[in-house]
């Protein structure tokens, strides 16, 4: 899985139509080896693009659950955490 592309469902606010493109975005750089398509191919770039935003937002809005909603600046603390944890263990090792 690409590292950049974050969890966006059961978010307070909600995730954003930006958000929901830019994991879209790098899902379809990840599945077609391209950071910037050539102009051959930037069409069909766009629209899978549009096409997996369209639905990973149709999934997210269908999507229900009963957990309290997460809030970014928890999901923030904790990535710092997992990071502090690991680069201090290859700092010690």
């Amino acid at each position: 899985m690409c590292r950049n592309i974050r969890i966006l469902f059961n978010f307070d606010p909600p995730a954003t139509d930006a958000e929901i493109r830019d994991a879209s975005l790098q899902f379809v750089r990840k599945i077609s080896g391209f950071r910037q398509p050539s102009k051959a191919n930037e069409q069909s770039f766009s629209a899978a693009v549009d096409e997996i935003t369209h639905v990973s937002t149709n999934l997210l809005r269908s999507l229900g659950t009963n957990a309290q909603p997460r809030t970014r600046e928890q999901e923030i603390a904790k990535a710092k955490a997992r990071s502090a944890t690991r680069f201090t263990a290859r700092v010690s090792a």
